[in-house]
């Protein structure tokens, strides 16, 4: 391998680091609550504000088609992640090590899909479990592979509006 090859090598770990430990935090946490929280049952974490409940969520993003069913439905879903996950991975290969914000922004949607594609494949939805309320107000319940993609998201935005400090951003 030649040094050029070598330093390209090195400045990509980024890219499979933060992937594997998305995976790998989603996955634990995903299982602590499968095995210790009953299905639709909560934990108070703090009063008013955050629980962990266990809910399965069937579709897509925030609860998108989950009380709708069709034939092949997880299949179809999983399709269209693993598809925008392929799609996602190929951007990530255009970005140079000057990128780090976006380069950082997709290692985290990369690893957050595939938390999420994991459960979709093996138990044929997703584990979701942070739950998160003021008053009246009810977010979705999320998990360790949303807050990744959300996160990754907001840095992939702030990239494209200039706020990072990356060569390509204007002047």
């Amino acid at each position: 391998m030649s040094d050029a090859a070598s330093r390209r090598a090195r400045s990509r770990r980024l890219e499979l680091w933060v992937p594997i430990l998305v995976v790998v935090l989603d996955q634990i946490t995903k299982w602590l609550v499968r095995t210790r929280v009953p299905l639709h049952e909560s934990i108070v974490v703090i009063p008013g504000f955050l629980d962990i409940t266990h809910v399965r969520n069937t579709g897509a993003a925030y609860g998108f088609l989950d009380a709708v069913e069709f034939p092949g439905k997880t299949l179809v879903i999983a399709l269209v992640a693993l598809c925008a996950l392929v799609g996602i991975a190929a951007y990530a290969v255009t970005l140079t090590g000057q990128h780090l914000l976006p380069r950082v922004g997709v290692a985290l949607i990369i690893g957050g899909a595939a938390g999420n594609l994991i459960d979709r494949l093996l138990v044929g939805s997703v584990v979701d479990f942070v739950d998160a309320y003021w008053g009246g107000w009810h977010f979705w319940v999320f998990n360790v592979a949303d807050s990744a993609i959300t996160i990754g998201v907001a840095l992939m935005i702030l990239d494209m509006i200039g706020s990072s400090t990356h060569a390509s951003s204007p002047v």
